[in-house]
């Protein structure tokens, strides 16, 4: 290296005021110092070069790259002063004599640390973090803990009364808070019963602390997901549950404080005294609280009288009365029938027995000694829930429960306001006894007239709130709500709906293959063609002949084995529903496909329900072998009525609670069918109150529709019909559910109330006249709206639009007969019709319509064995007008 180019040795000095002086300047950057000066020589450009011949000579900058980084603030200083080793600003105590950084208590973001490191915590930082947590989550749990109070069992047995409130706000009744509790000592428990509990629900109970941690955490999850709630799993949690009164919610807050008070209960009490507490608090159904009032309610005996095997019993209520009952509590849950929950029953007692002797708390001889089920006493009704209170108050009581399963009716306390309107309840009741006691002679006729049963259900068009229901004689002698589901068919009165679909959806083309079927549909008309043959061969859609699964050929009957109009059997859809002829209607189900005769009858409102809505894959299913409640049949027929617009009928207003509302009704109103569709049954019902088969339910000065109802075997007879204002069901039916039965069974009708047959046309068209009557008093008349026209004429059935087919057998909306076609019955051993009354004559009042369809026996594809009575001409009766043949 040429001589010019080495460096001198560069000076040494400044001391420690010069490295201070180096140590303050910024980073990157120095002031410019005056040539010649010491420090001068370590800051020129040529300082970056160290003599090879002076080994100890270093640059100031170690080099054009850390004066790179020097410049921008993040270099490293190496100098000979000894200002430090390399680490950069953060660095710079030493032999520099730079200054430690400030400690910091919380060392966060870190210093020293750049780049995702600085927010990464230390060690150190984090464990202080978990202590400080874990001390303040004990604080806070010690602080619940004290503060938490132990449950007090007599204040629990201190009920308030549940108030309900007709519709115009007047009081109904305050029932519900009965105090149906009596405290018993943990001497007068017996051993069986306490052995019973523990095997069922909580098998360490006299060993563990008093909670489980693993189910309080399932059941905190499980809220979390929005999934169904969960009690305590323990007996101690289930008793802690039970005593606290004034908050039911299902909560965390509630879980944790639940939780708390559980630990401490655990911890202060003895065990028995939880397990009097759990047993004299609990909750067995029948409005019976404590083991005492359920012994007297249950078995009418003290609880230190029960056997085991009573006791047994009364622990499988326990899980639930609702469905362990055997009387059943359908008005709360339709599938709660009293077969179904004495099945439940049944079987948890047997399973409850076994598992104390899988827990030695009973030996195996005994157990052998209990094989037959204790059956319990029938229930006892609150006489101030006599008559129809009883069922008005039940259907509000689910009604609230279901809309806000929150409330627990049975802790008392709440304010309900129904729907019912109370002059109309007892309109519907009057109106029902008289019937009855003018018509049904159980004393007279005691192989006819036994077991008859009437329900009815009456609904506000415009909002579905159910103004009146007819539920039985008395609610503290008969004890299923005949308004609800009781398994009563509904006959013809399902026909609306078959033809809805038709006009909705559309009669499947038969020339195209299943996979295609629904994209080529033609809606049917009113006026549409099909056959009223007797012993009809149903077909499918595309004309070959159905056949059940055992190959056997579906031959649909006609009331009376009648047929219409031979010989070429013609009738349209709008004279079959008048005079209720089954034929046509079970052909257009097929044509339609009865998985579309269902979604319609959904969309107005009856439930997918396995008690109520039969199976839809046989042809019957277009005649009413389903049997959805009174309620429910009112509430469809509503939608027809409001064109097209169904809103589900509803009980309660609002529910209220300490001064604040806990439930208030919206209305959620939908579009079920359109308008023209509404409009158009709402047209074809008017003309069966016209002049078809519901002659007996006209009213005065105003428009009705409607459609009558009788089922295979004359089991069940219905007339559901609507005004523009209200849309009401009744209901009649003959069932033997004596608790001496050894089965619930539907008996036939023929005979009753001295009538050959009872049809829709007779004592239910007489109930919902009257009562309808009554309802609109002096009310307005209103006119239901003009049917626009919908569809196309079709031909179902292999009917086809020969010259030789007669016209439409019934004139359009806004025209007038013009000819009668007369009609012989063929194929038929009833008689036939009077000469003096034709069949075809629509301004006769002899209308034989049919309502009978094959159910069970039709369902193998064979004809329908139900008796067929001789026709009664049209005459007013006991029970008012009869329409012999017709249902």
């Amino acid at each position: 290296m040429s001589e010019h180019r080495r460096k001198p040795p560069q000076p040494q000095g400044g001391g420690r005021a010069a490295a201070r002086r180096a140590a303050q300047q910024p980073s990157g950057r120095r002031p410019a110092r005056p040539a010649g000066s010491p420090d001068a020589a370590a800051h020129s450009p040529s300082g970056s070069y160290r003599s090879p011949s002076d080994p100890h000579a270093e640059s100031s900058h170690g080099g054009r790259a850390e004066a790179r980084r020097a410049q921008r603030g993040g270099g490293r200083r190496r100098g000979s002063d000894g200002a430090g080793p390399p680490g950069g600003p953060g660095r710079r105590a030493g032999a520099a004599g730079g200054r430690p950084p400030k400690k910091r208590f919380i060392d966060y973001p870190r210093y020293g640390k750049r780049g995702w490191r600085r927010w990464v915590p230390s060690w150190k930082l984090v464990s202080a973090c978990c202590l400080g947590c874990f001390g303040v989550l004990i604080a806070v749990i010690g602080v619940a803990y004290y503060m938490v109070a132990i449950p007090d069992v007599a204040q629990a047995a201190k009920a308030q009364n549940n108030v309900y409130y007709w519709a115009d706000g007047s009081q109904m009744v305050a029932t519900g808070g009965e105090v149906n509790r009596q405290i018993i000592p943990y001497e007068q428990i017996p051993a069986a019963m306490r052995y019973a509990v523990i095997s069922a629900e909580n098998k360490t109970f006299e060993t563990d602390s008093g909670v489980d941690p693993q189910g309080i955490a399932r059941a905190l999850l499980n809220m979390a997901k929005g999934g169904q709630t969960q009690g305590g799993s323990t007996i101690t949690q289930q008793y802690v549950k039970n005593a606290q009164l004034n908050d039911q919610s299902q909560t965390i807050t509630r879980k944790f404080k639940e939780l708390f008070i559980s630990i401490k209960v655990g911890a202060t009490r003895q065990k028995s005294e939880i397990m009097a507490g759990y047993l004299n608090t609990a909750y067995y159904g029948r409005g019976a609280y404590g083991l005492q009032a359920a012994a007297r309610t249950y078995y009418s005996k003290d609880a230190k009288d029960l056997d085991p095997s009573q006791c047994a019993f009364l622990a499988s209520l326990l899980k639930g009365a609702t469905y362990f009952d055997p009387a059943g509590a359908p008005e709360i849950d339709p599938a709660a029938t009293a077969q179904q929950n004495t099945k439940n029953a049944t079987e948890r007692w047997g399973w409850i027995l076994d598992q104390e002797v899988k827990d030695k708390h009973m030996d195996a001889a005994e157990r052998a000694k209990y094989k037959i089920f204790p059956m319990p006493d029938k229930p006892k009704k609150n006489a101030n829930l006599g008559g129809q209170i009883g069922y008005l108050v039940s259907l509000a009581q689910a009604s609230a429960k279901n809309n806000n399963p929150d409330i627990d009716m049975a802790k008392g306390g709440y304010q309900i306001y129904t729907t019912f309107d109370k002059k109309k309840v007892q309109e519907m009741e009057s109106v029902v006894k008289k019937v009855r006691d003018k018509n049904i002679d159980p004393k007279k006729r005691p192989q006819y007239d036994t077991f008859v049963q009437f329900g009815g259900a009456s609904v506000d068009v415009k909002t579905g709130a159910i103004v009146a229901i007819y539920g039985g004689d008395d609610a503290t002698k008969h004890f299923t709500n005949n308004a609800d589901e009781t398994g009563a068919q509904v006959g013809s009165t399902f026909k609306p709906f078959v033809l809805a679909a038709g006009m909705e959806y559309g009669k499947r083309d038969p020339n195209k293959p299943a996979s295609q079927s629904d994209s080529s549909r033609t809606p049917v008309s009113p006026d549409s063609i099909y056959s009223g043959k007797n012993k009809l061969k149903i077909k499918n859609y595309d004309g070959t002949i159905w056949k059940d699964q055992n190959g056997g050929e579906w031959l649909q009957t006609n009331d009376g084995d009648e047929s219409y109009n031979p010989p070429s059997y013609a009738i349209d859809l709008r004279y079959a529903m008048q005079e209720s002829v089954n034929t046509p209607y079970v052909q257009l189900g097929m044509d339609v496909g009865t998985d579309k005769v269902k979604q319609a009858a959904m969309a107005a409102g009856l439930r997918d329900s396995k008690t109520s809505m039969a199976s839809s894959s046989v042809p019957s299913f277009s005649i009413g072998t389903s049997s959805p409640s009174a309620i429910r049949m009112a509430g469809a027929y509503a939608t027809f009525a409001a064109s097209g617009t169904q809103r589900d009928p509803f009980s309660v207003t609002s529910v209220k609670k300490d001064g604040k509302v806990i439930y208030q009704h919206e209305d959620q109103a939908k579009s079920a069918f359109p308008a023209a569709v509404a409009n158009n049954v709402t047209d074809v019902l008017k003309g069966v109150v016209d002049k078809g088969t519901g002659t007996n339910a006209k009213l005065s000065g105003r428009q009705v529709a409607g459609k009558t109802g009788t089922t295979d075997g004359n089991r069940s007879a219905w007339f559901v019909g609507y005004t523009p204002q209200y849309s009401t069901a009744v209901g009649m039916y003959r069932l033997d559910d004596n608790e001496t039965s050894k089965k619930r069974e539907f008996l036939k009708m023929f005979g009753t109330g001295g009538q050959e047959k009872i049809h829709g046309a007779s004592f239910p068209s007489t109930i919902w006249h009257d009562y309808m009557e009554q309802a609109l008093g002096d009310s307005p008349a209103e006119s239901f709206p003009a049917p626009e026209k919908i569809g196309d004429k079709v031909y179902g059935g292999g009917m086809s639009p020969a010259p030789s087919a007669p016209p439409s057998l019934s004139p359009s909306p806004s025209q007038s007969p013009s000819g009668k076609p007369s009609s012989t019955p063929s194929m038929s051993p009833s008689p036939s019709p009077s000469s003096s009354c034709s069949k075809w004559d629509w301004t006769c009042n002899d209308t034989g319509g049919t309502d009978q369809g094959p159910t069970t026996g039709g369902a193998d594809g064979g004809i329908s064995p139900s008796p067929t009575p001789s026709k009664s001409k049209p005459g007013h009766g006991p029970g008012g007008w009869i329409a012999g043949a017709n249902g």
